[in-house]
């Protein structure tokens, strides 16, 4: 019997270490994941309070599989995300929009008992995203579910290289997000508070930044066509809405509670739209991860230990805001 260290939320909302058994016998297409690398996402912070498996960017080694598995092999590297399951059948499945299936299953929901903060991990070989050569298991850990949400709205949504991205927030969604985009020929525009942020946007690839804090207006030397918020906070629509262009569309990335308030003639008179999306299809999120190799595109991480402290001191850090874009743990 396998037995797996696992990092699970409590009633105390801290991490607990246990020790869980595995399935002597895998069934299906089950594969048995040994985990290298597990990112952090600001979405984990929402279930340490729960008696589930904390964490869904987990990259690792083939080390099992069940007798209907047919594509992988012990030893290939691995990625998981957000998504482990779907019907198969329903129309949003067979169009390739498995993510909005009514029986999808995800992390943090019922049917999810597996997570990425842990040694091991059994998750089906159908929703297991092969990592191309060339990319580390580090890089690789965020982008399973970072990379995959913000990849997944410029290609979800037919987003061409002659567009405008704006990209709120320089944080661990926004960081990939002006890479993507940058890459896919669009000129992008990054729009953060104040100047901290200016050289790091710019060293990424953005064309132009703005500072928000104080302004009553702002300018932009083409108008936004598309705009990722990716902050939790609700940004100033009456500072926003001026600079979009007619036609834009506006992506809420980040998992916030409460209402999403924005002022309605604006939406009307522009014909601007508000789009929400999860993570990325499984199809997009191995054409996302392919992108990403070919053009180097690579998070920026701060490295801990995938014990019991360092899971800790991961989680209390990202909660104090004290991340420097995206923290990884690097199994023992």
């Amino acid at each position: 019997m396998v037995q797996a260290t696992v990092f699970k939320g409590s009633k105390a909302n801290i991490a607990v270490k246990q020790t869980i058994d595995l399935p002597d016998t895998l069934t299906g297409d089950k594969v048995l994941v040994r985990i290298t690398y597990s990112g952090l996402c600001g979405t984990d912070l929402h279930y340490t309070n729960q008696d589930i498996i904390l964490g869904h960017e987990g990259v690792g080694v083939v080390e099992a599989s069940g007798p209907d598995a047919k594509w992988l092999k012990k030893g290939d590297r691995v990625g998981f995300g957000y998504e482990h399951d779907s019907c198969g059948h329903c129309h949003e499945c067979l169009t390739g929009h498995e993510t909005y299936c009514p029986e999808r299953a995800t992390y943090g929901g019922d049917k999810v008992d597996q997570g990425s903060l842990a040694s091991h991990a059994v998750v089906r070989e159908a929703f297991l995203h092969p990592i191309p050569e060339g990319m580390s298991d580090e890089e690789a850990a965020p982008l399973q579910c970072a990379g995959a949400t913000v990849f997944a709205v410029l290609q979800e949504y037919d987003t061409q290289p002659t567009e405008t991205i704006g990209v709120i927030g320089l944080g661990g969604l926004g960081h990939l997000a002006i890479q993507f985009a940058a890459k896919m020929g669009n000129r992008v525009v990054v729009l953060s508070g104040t100047e901290k942020k200016r050289e790091e946007a710019m060293r990424l690839g953005a064309h132009e930044f703005i500072a928000t804090k104080g302004k009553d207006q702002l300018s932009v030397s083409s108008p936004i066509n598309r705009l990722l918020v990716t902050t939790s906070a609700q940004p100033n629509w009456h500072q926003l809405l001026p600079i979009m262009a007619p036609g834009a569309s506006i992506y809420p990335l980040s998992v916030a509670f409460g209402n999403l308030e924005i002022p309605y003639l604006p939406l009307v008179f522009n014909g601007i739209a508000v789009q929400g999306s999860l993570v990325a299809s499984r199809n997009i999120h191995r054409e996302m991860l392919a992108f990403a190799a070919l053009h180097k595109i690579k998070p920026i991480n701060e490295v801990f230990p995938l014990t019991e402290e360092g899971v800790k001191e991961a989680i209390a850090r990202l909660e104090r805001g004290e991340i420097h874009l995206r923290a990884v743990l690097k199994a023992q």
